[in-house]
């Protein structure tokens, strides 16, 4: 983190800057066997493509609300990033029907139907794969995203202290969720390097704090498991020190 890193755009945009090449998010789904890994310089670009489809294609705003409904997973954290880079307030789990835009996963299609704006699906299939057939009145978003532009440039400069991320009921600003993030990774004593392995979902701050926010705030990099319950005995061991993790939030 430097001292102009007021949202979490800004933590992304630094460590781009600083280490283009180290890991930053290493996804395992224990259902389906995937493992991807994403350095920092692969992860912004997703989240600039991301920005560039929320901007251009789907006409979002600074201010506008957009319900995410979707599981700890590398591309949900894509997501988070890309609002913040526009000034889209992300609400995490939220009511489509009270939303500007909603992002579904393929298990919470019927529910984003509820949106009367723009809607987005993701078949969270491996490597960013699209849906055999695309959910009616859904963009799917393997398809729209890869031929957006790899740079992003917001129309209006994002207010730091504007509501950028609602999580369990509560609202933050940009500046606030940088600040709490930064709180979280001093008090489990993350730094430059470190490797924190969560298996929390992405339904509440401590999950995408975990699972996001503060390996990103400390330079540190995060091993992102979903259904980590289907584990072998002992497989978590093993991964634990195939991977270097050095902290670990497993439940």
């Amino acid at each position: 983190m430097t001292a102009s890193d007021h949202t979490p755009a800004d933590l992304l945009r630094s460590a781009l800057a600083l280490e283009p090449a180290r890991p930053l998010v290493t996804f395992y789904d224990d259902a389906t066997g995937e493992r991807v890994e994403l350095s920092v310089a692969t992860f912004a670009n997703w989240v600039a493509k991301t920005a560039n489809l929320l901007q251009g294609e789907l006409s979002a705003e600074p201010g506008d609300r957009l319900a995410l409904l979707l599981p700890a997973h590398w591309q949900s954290a894509v997501w988070l990033l890309a609002c913040s880079s526009v000034g889209v307030v992300a609400d995490v789990g939220g009511d489509p029907a009270k939303a500007d835009l909603v992002v579904s996963g393929p298990d919470t299609l019927e529910q984003a139907r509820a949106c009367g704006g723009e809607r987005v699906a993701l078949a969270l299939r491996p490597l960013g794969g699209r849906f055999p057939q695309p959910p009616a009145g859904f963009a799917d978003y393997a398809v729209e995203v890869p031929s957006q532009g790899d740079r992003f440039v917001p129309y209006a400069p994002v207010d730091p202290d504007a509501p950028a991320l609602v999580v369990g009921g509560t609202e933050l600003s940009g500046a606030q969720v940088v600040d709490r993030a930064m709180h979280d990774a001093a008090g489990v004593g993350l730094a430059p390097g470190a490797r924190l392995l969560s298996g929390r979902p992405y339904d509440s701050w401590d999950g995408l704090s975990t699972g996001l926010y503060a390996p990103l705030a400390a330079g540190a990099s995060v091993v992102l498991c979903r259904n980590l319950g289907r584990l072998a005995d002992g497989a978590l061991e093993k991964r634990v020190e195939s991977e270097r993790v050095t902290h670990s939030v497993a439940h």
